[in-house]
């Protein structure tokens, strides 16, 4: 057996398990070569004595030939070695690839300053390009976006509970405060000592309109959209953006901003059409991820939880996907209506189910 770092035996994965639980889905996916079976569980010829990835190129058994096991060292305990073309005591392209980008991610977050992009290809042992397109697939975000996100989610946690914003930079990890000031606008959406304090001195500008969901709020920071809200009430929604930025002044709208608003409820009451606002998005990577694959999910295409999950590329994070779509604070700029149960039916929604189960329904009727 190989013993090198990339061939230890292991257990495999119980991703997707329901998938390949029978032997019958599990013989399907073996005449596929299907690569989603590898690390979910091998296969074994009888014959040959080898076992085999579902992916393997190797010519195809005969069914009664081949029995299943759900990891390698069941199939090595009952007494068949490894396939040495296909490998499959070894990690697939694929989980080597998760723990690449897994790899570069602890590396980013580590770090005070963003790591260069080749000193990360080289670590993963890829090219520069290839890497930045695989860590991009893998995470929603490049390199440079996780690496803000990161700096962002660190300086929001330090802000509120240091003595200074001097103090909250060097404890988020930065080691200068020029590099900070030059990026505390893309992170906070306003300044630093404004975030602190609950939005002291800083603008929010803000409307509400009427839209056929009833009353609809549109806030914006400098740096974009930070917030549509649905109700049937719009002094709740006004007691809202109040709450959440209780020091901030309130601004009413202009004629640009009257646009903004005019465009999010063309969001709810034409969606089909669709429009590209500037959103000021506040949240962690993961989140972020979530968000991001949200916006390409097109209207009338309702998916379930378990499939966002796995668009986003982390197919096991059924519940932290759905704790993001439960953050969300952008309604239908951010479609986290379009998610459904597995068997289709509505689950909860920050603005109502009543509301999501509308939406839902205006565009299946386009």
């Amino acid at each position: 057996m190989r013993k090198n770092a990339m061939n230890t035996p292991r257990t495999l994965t119980r991703q997707n398990a329901g998938r390949f639980r029978s032997d019958t889905k599990r013989w399907l996916a073996v005449n596929q070569k299907d690569a989603a079976g590898d690390g979910r569980f091998v296969f074994a010829v009888k014959t040959t004595g080898v076992y085999c990835r579902p992916s393997c190129s190797a010519r195809l058994p005969l069914r009664k030939n081949v029995a299943f096991f759900e990891t390698t060292a069941a199939a090595e305990a009952a007494g068949f070695r490894a396939c040495k073309r296909c490998h499959p005591d070894a990690l697939s392209l694929a989980e080597r690839n998760a723990a690449a980008v897994a790899t570069a991610c602890r590396s980013i977050e580590s770090s005070g300053d963003m790591p260069a992009l080749a000193t990360l290809a080289k670590a993963a042992e890829i090219s520069p390009s290839h890497f930045h397109r695989l860590f991009k697939s893998t995470t929603g975000l490049t390199p440079k976006a996780y690496a803000l996100a990161q700096r962002a989610n660190r300086v929001r946690a330090e802000l509120p509970k240091r003595d200074s914003v001097t103090e909250a930079i060097y404890g988020a990890g930065f080691n200068s405060n020029g590099r900070f000031y030059a990026e505390s606008g893309k992170m906070l959406g306003m300044k630093p000592a404004a975030f602190r304090q609950g939005g002291r001195g800083e603008a929010i500008r803000f409307a509400i309109g009427q839209c056929s969901l009833g009353a609809i709020l549109v806030a914006a920071s400098t740096q974009g959209i930070c917030a549509i809200s649905l109700d049937d009430s719009p002094e709740a929604l006004v007691k809202e953006i109040q709450d959440r930025f209780p020091q901030a002044t309130l601004v009413g709208a202009d004629r640009t901003f009257e646009r903004w608003v005019s465009q999010a409820i063309g969001l709810v009451d034409v969606p089909h059409v669709g429009v590209d606002l500037p959103l000021d998005l506040r949240g962690t990577v993961f989140q972020q991820r979530v968000w991001a694959t949200l916006k390409k999910i097109a209207p009338g295409t309702p998916i379930g939880y378990a499939e966002l999950a796995r668009r986003v590329g982390a197919p096991r994070a059924v519940r932290a996907v759905a704790s993001a779509c439960a953050a969300n604070l952008l309604a239908v700029a951010i479609p986290c209506h379009r998610v459904v149960r597995t068997d289709g039916s509505i689950s909860g929604y920050r603005w109502g189910i009543e509301r999501k189960r509308r939406l839902l329904k205006r565009e299946a009727e386009k």
